[in-house]
């Protein structure tokens, strides 16, 4: 807006702000970035939340309104600038190729706009502080999505409260195997659109992220190695992004990890494995199944499912159907975008990540191919 004014506490023509319709009750309207996978998943999310999906806008005019076709779209942009135009639209959701990312976050954030940014928010920290400096004062959220299955939230809890004890070693991976052969191609492959770093900056972002969220601490230093298997694919000629990448992490608490991160895993369609040493008991959690979790003890290891009543108050929040009626990840999605507009609505949700995460994931992934190229430990430094 011109004259300076917060547009998420400005007076509608109703007389009531923005925050204050959307807490009365009032359907967000919300337009989309991008036309691909991405935006199916975060058009449904945004649909189970009860927001209006109003536009979508995609890479021309053509694409625009195929994707609104598709995915049931009230209105298709010719351009993001149109989209941004209109001041109907409350937030926006950036679901394009990487190096897009922070150029048209941006954008919305200065058209007086919250907004959802996919990962990684930048393919540089200097793009990612920026953007963290602009979004100060309003909505602004990352989809590190895999916080919001309940038995993530679980595992937090018991480091949290220090039923788990002190953190001592972690055993993390995320393996893929869509890229596995030199016939399998993306846009994701080609650094001018995906960043330096693919698979960490693309997966393992999630990663470090969960490691960090369910332990409570912070990576303090890195050494890492990767690979490329393919440098030509099918469309694509001189790849120098990895296809794996294994790193060992030191954290603040004196805690070492082992971090594996490949795309070309035969057999593992998504599988993040995250398993956490306390000095009283274990946790570990497997993404591809993510009713239970497992709790190792020197004596009595047990089993916890998805059961609300047995489960942490956080936990239990984002248990939506009773236990044996099994959640994945589109509802992991959903609960994310619904934190982000109760945000939206001047909510505070546990637990969200917003722009901030995703620098502090930009940095990491910065330091891990760093330290990959140089051969070398690399310091996270205190400041992030």
């Amino acid at each position: 807006m011109t004259d300076g004014t917060d547009p998420n506490v400005a007076a509608t023509s109703g007389g009531l702000t923005r925050r204050e319709e959307s807490a009365a009750g009032a359907r967000l309207r919300v337009a989309i970035v991008g036309g691909g996978f991405m935006a199916e998943v975060h058009s449904r999310a945004a649909r189970a939340a009860r927001a209006e999906l109003a536009g979508i806008t995609s890479s021309s005019p053509e694409r625009s309104a195929a994707a609104a076709e598709r995915l049931g779209i009230a209105r298709a942009y010719g351009s993001l600038d149109e989209l941004l135009a209109d001041d109907s639209i409350d937030v926006v959701h950036v679901t394009t190729p990487n190096a897009l990312h922070a150029e048209q976050a941006s954008a919305v954030l200065a058209s007086g706009k919250d907004v959802i940014c996919e990962k990684p928010l930048a393919t540089t920290v200097a793009d990612a502080e920026a953007l963290v400096a602009a979004a100060e004062g309003r909505t602004a959220t990352v989809p590190f999505v895999y916080r919001f299955h309940p038995l993530v939230r679980e595992a937090r809890a018991r480091f949290a409260s220090g039923q788990a004890g002190r953190v001592l070693s972690i055993n993390a991976s995320y393996l893929q195997d869509w890229l596995l052969g030199a016939g399998d191609d993306n846009w994701r492959v080609d650094s001018d659109k995906g960043g330096r770093s693919r698979a960490f900056a693309d997966i393992g972002s999630h990663l470090v992220d969960l490691v960090e969220f369910v332990s409570g601490d912070r990576v303090s230093r890195v050494s890492a190695t990767k690979r490329t298997v393919f440098a030509e694919r099918a469309s694509h000629a001189n790849i120098t992004t990895e296809d794996a990448v294994a790193v060992v992490v030191e954290m603040r608490s004196g805690a070492l990890g082992t971090l594996l991160v490949s795309q070309v895993a035969p057999g593992r369609k998504n599988r993040l494995w995250l398993e956490i040493a306390g000095s009283e008991e274990s946790v570990a959690f497997d993404q591809e199944q993510p009713e239970t979790l497992w709790v190792g003890r020197r004596k009595g290891s047990l089993i916890i499912p998805r059961d609300a009543d047995q489960l942490s108050a956080d936990a239990a929040r984002l248990s939506f159907v009773p236990s044996g009626h099994p959640q994945g990840y589109q509802d992991a999605f959903n609960a994310f975008v619904a934190d982000s507009y109760s945000a939206v609505a001047g909510e505070s949700p546990e637990g969200l990540p917003r722009f901030t995460d995703g620098l502090r994931a930009v940095r990491i992934t910065d330091a891990v191919i760093d330290s990959a190229e140089s051969g070398t430990w690399i310091e996270m430094g205190t400041d992030s």
